[in-house]
């Protein structure tokens, strides 16, 4: 890309580029401007994966987030004119304050230096990344005015001209809104909306159905060990609750990340769910009626290998004994006792209570 062409690419970008970084934050994790995490994104529907890598936290940082923060707060000083083209947009950004123009003109002076030694701004907001991804494909006219930039940016690839126009409204929401706007995640066009899938069961059948996320963060690992205490009760008439979220775990490392990732499940019962776990008399014993409805979730997570435990202390105190616990459940010395050995042995304790 000649310099020139370079130095007007985040001239566009001023205020897009400040709303995105400076709403959500200069961290270190993925994703966040001058992350220390992995890469800015892979591209949207036709490809990508463009020149963005990830880099450090520079000596320029703290500089940058205050001209972004200055852009954003005196939004309501800027003035932006949109032209849409066949293939572009033409696009005037300026302020009638000297200061704010200034703020304008020192943030394209230091966009031109990041493009030029390839240290870019990570953005999170999946229009803005999948913009960088095409950079190569924009050609780009502008010059400074008194009082901001002119900018006349074109795409001889319809996909980069769409993704051009819908930068320039998402730009022009900042101007109009400020913070607000740049809170928001803007969509790249003709991309599914993320979370719109239909909901499904894959291991627990009928029971804590999950929507697949691909790529969304913090995806399942494989090999995962989690115990949950469950101490909630309920109407004895109904399926515990409690049971009902150990179905949705299940399912979550099973169907809703990337890919499905194994992972070992231990349940302790103790509190009010202590009896959730009695074969059919002795729950009609405790509660009348004609059986447990919990059995048949119970023994389909016994059937996925989930290990099951109830308190032995909890379960006498009720007035029931170990005999009176369905087959494929185990009676511990305690919760207490239980939680501690398996936590010792790696598994991530998880709560769950009323």
């Amino acid at each position: 890309m000649k310099p020139f062409i370079r130095y007007a690419v985040l001239s566009l970008l001023i205020l897009s580029t400040a709303a995105s970084v400076a709403a959500q934050g200069f961290g270190r994790g993925g994703g966040r401007g001058f992350g220390r995490g992995p890469g800015a994104g892979r591209g949207g529907p036709n490809g990508g994966g463009g020149p963005i890598a990830a880099h450090g936290h520079d000596e320029r940082h703290d500089e940058d987030r205050d001209v972004f923060h200055f852009l954003l707060t005196n939004h309501q000083a800027i003035k932006r004119t949109v032209t849409e083209l066949e293939n572009g947009v033409e696009t005037l950004t300026e302020s009638d304050k000297p200061e704010v123009a200034d703020k304008i003109k020192e943030h394209v002076s230091w966009m031109e230096h990041r493009i030029k030694e390839t240290n870019p701004i990570r953005m999170r907001d999946p229009l803005f990344r999948e913009l960088f991804q095409h950079t190569d494909k924009i050609e780009m006219k502008h010059e400074d005015t008194a009082k901001g930039v002119r900018v006349i940016e074109t795409s001889a690839d319809p996909y980069v001209a769409k993704l051009i126009k819908a930068h320039a409204k998402a730009v022009t929401g900042f101007v109009e809104r400020g913070f607000t706007e740049a809170m928001k995640n803007h969509a790249v066009p003709d991309s599914e909306p993320v979370g719109i899938a239909t909901p499904v069961s894959p291991v627990i059948k009928g029971h804590g159905q999950v929507v697949k996320l691909p790529a969304a963060a913090h995806q399942p690992r494989d090999g995962a060990r989690i115990v949950v205490d469950v101490t909630r009760g309920g109407d004895p008439a109904k399926l515990n609750p409690g049971i009902e979220k150990l179905a949705k775990y299940l399912n979550i490392y099973q169907g809703a990340g990337k890919q499905d990732a194994s992972v070992t499940m231990a349940v302790v019962l103790h509190g009010e769910a202590t009896l959730s776990v009695l074969n059919a008399d002795a729950y009609a014993k405790q509660f009348g009626g004609k059986g447990n409805p919990n059995f048949d979730l119970l023994h389909q997570l016994h059937e996925a290998g989930v290990e099951i435990y109830v308190c032995g202390q909890s379960l006498i105190q009720k007035g029931a004994k170990p005999d009176d616990v369905l087959v494929f459940a185990d009676t511990a010395v305690s919760a207490l006792t239980t939680l501690v050995n398996l936590q010792a042995d790696g598994y991530s304790y998880i709560p769950l209570g009323k």
